[in-house]
């Protein structure tokens, strides 16, 4: 519009108060946005964590939710009834080990709710256990509201698949997800399903809880890295990384022909993020926002430069307990009544002095005797942990409980400097050992193997068999049961088995011989 338009001729006062008396209340016009005397939008403050813990329940909801995915599609052929290491065989052993029975024993070394179902139908429980854990974790994903029942039943769930899983869930991030879980139970009010709990605020021994365990997973897998492999004091690991990671991605076959000072600054920003960054926690809410906003930023260069399982989106899940409402105030929509609204309107109403108090109620009483007893229990379980990161023969991804509350974390100590990969072939001829046998390959669906084949991209989901076979390759094949029990289901042209490979030479044909 020209400057010297009619419209622009109307006094600014007489528009102002033309806006005010259509806007009445009278009127019948919706409230508008807190605003402060400069007329603009009202910002949250800081010091409350309502949003974060919205975007706290979001995020594991979604890595729950994956992980129960990977479980349904791929748990029967891997420990169900006819799978490669059956969890029926697993917990027969269990018991026959404690005389038998199953005793208060058995169930403590191997703590799962299987043991109190009817063991004629394994693939059945599996499928029971994780469907169920897929529905409860869909729910809190959308809704972004929980309670301590639904996470605590989502805990119980995957731990009860973790301790009979055997090697296929022997990885440092299914402990981690345990013990992030067991957090996010406390995070919630007991009953209450609302994204906005007004009477249980998030407890601060919580908030305290996931910085305590991000700051031990960056410094475990920083102080293994020292303590491990001489390239990374050399500064050369990264020269081999991306080439010779267990599966890796597209990016990861340009990342690894980058220039060698930019494998330098990799390794060098490596040590930085694991053992400086982490002690930014301490140093007052700037410097541990910062440090949550570098290390989700490490998480998100990883996620892009392998397929590490949703390893790096569950370590993005304590960072965020870094931030407050008025940090994570953007990811949410304005407006009245919109969540950020209700928040500040809660703030406001605290600073006033109208926040209703429950402090001496026979509720809050409890819900504070839960909180100091889950401080003191997380401080006692630390006490390993604590030694084990002091010591010079630090272990990494272990648990000193079979509940894995809290764990010893750590990746890539030692890097090996040359691809080793595992072919399986088989062949139709009569005579395997003939010069003329034809022998045809099995591709699995993300492993390498044809050197045609473009790299897969699945992360955050993960096939467990292909990346077990990366393990595979650094030992001989009596070493892994697993892999003659593949290759005997492979040559019966096993269904289940076969559902986990992307190609079967044999398809529509007899068996291999």
């Amino acid at each position: 519009m020209r400057p010297d338009c009619p419209a622009m001729a109307v006094p600014v006062e007489q528009v102002r108060r033309r806006k005010a008396r259509d806007w009445s209340p009278g009127h019948g016009s919706p409230p508008q946005p807190e605003r402060n005397p400069a007329g603009c939008p009202a910002h949250l403050r800081a010091g409350t964590f309502w949003l974060t813990r919205i975007v706290l329940l979001r995020a594991l909801a979604f890595v729950y939710f994956v992980a129960f995915l990977v479980a349904f599609h791929q748990n029967k052929q891997l420990i169900g009834d006819r799978g490669l290491l059956p969890c029926k065989a697993y917990l027969k052993s269990v018991q026959q080990h404690f005389q038998g029975r199953v005793s208060w024993d058995a169930v403590s070394y191997a703590p799962t709710i299987l043991w109190l179902l009817d063991w004629s139908h394994m693939d059945s429980n599996l499928d029971a256990l994780a469907l169920l854990g897929l529905g409860i974790s869909f729910f809190i994903l959308v809704t972004g509201c929980a309670n301590m029942v639904l996470m605590a039943v989502l805990w119980v769930l995957y731990m009860s698949l973790v301790n009979v899983g055997q090697i296929w869930y022997s990885f440092g991030w299914e402990s981690q997800l345990l013990e992030t879980g067991f957090l996010g139970i406390f995070l919630c009010p007991l009953w209450t399903l609302s994204r906005l709990p007004r009477k249980t605020p998030p407890p601060q021994i919580v908030l305290w809880g996931f910085r305590w365990l991000i700051f031990r997973i960056m410094l475990g897998a920083g102080l293994i890295k020292i303590r491990g492999d001489r390239c990374w004091q050399d500064l050369t690991c990264m020269d081999f990384h991306y080439e010779t990671q267990p599966v890796p991605n597209p990016v990861a076959y340009f990342l690894h022909r980058s220039p060698w000072w930019v494998h330098r600054f990799e390794t060098l920003s490596n040590h930085f993020l694991e053992l400086v960054v982490p002690f930014f926690i301490f140093l007052g809410r700037r410097m541990c926002i910062l440090h949550g906003a570098l290390q989700i930023l490490f998480q998100v260069v990883l996620i892009i430069s392998g397929n590490l399982s949703f390893l790096n989106w569950l370590t993005i899940i304590p960072s965020v307990a870094c931030f407050d409402d008025a940090t994570l105030g953007f990811l949410f929509p304005s407006g009245p009544g919109s969540l950020k609204d209700q928040v500040l309107k809660m703030q406001k109403e605290k600073a006033r002095g109208a926040w209703p108090t429950l402090r001496y109620g026979p509720g809050c009483m409890v819900r504070q005797t839960v909180n100091l007893a889950l401080g003191v229990l997380v401080a006692w379980l630390s006490i390993p942990v604590v030694f084990n990161l002091l010591s010079p023969k630090q272990v990494m991804n272990s648990s000193f409980n079979p509940l894995r509350i809290v764990n010893t974390y750590g990746a890539f100590g030692s890097i090996t400097r040359e691809r080793t990969e595992i072919i399986l072939q088989g062949t139709a001829s009569p005579n395997a050992s003939a010069p003329d046998a034809i022998w045809e390959d099995y591709e699995f669906k993300c492993k390498p193997g044809d050197l045609r084949r473009r790299p897969c991209l699945i992360s955050p989901y993960h096939h467990r068999l292909d990346w077990l076979m990366w393990f595979a390759a650094f030992q001989t094949y009596e070493q892994h049961e697993w892999v003659i029990h593949l290759a005997g289901k492979l040559l019966a042209n096993d269904a289940k088995a076969l559902s986990l490979l992307a190609l079967n030479p044999f398809a529509d044909r007899a068996p291999p011989r």
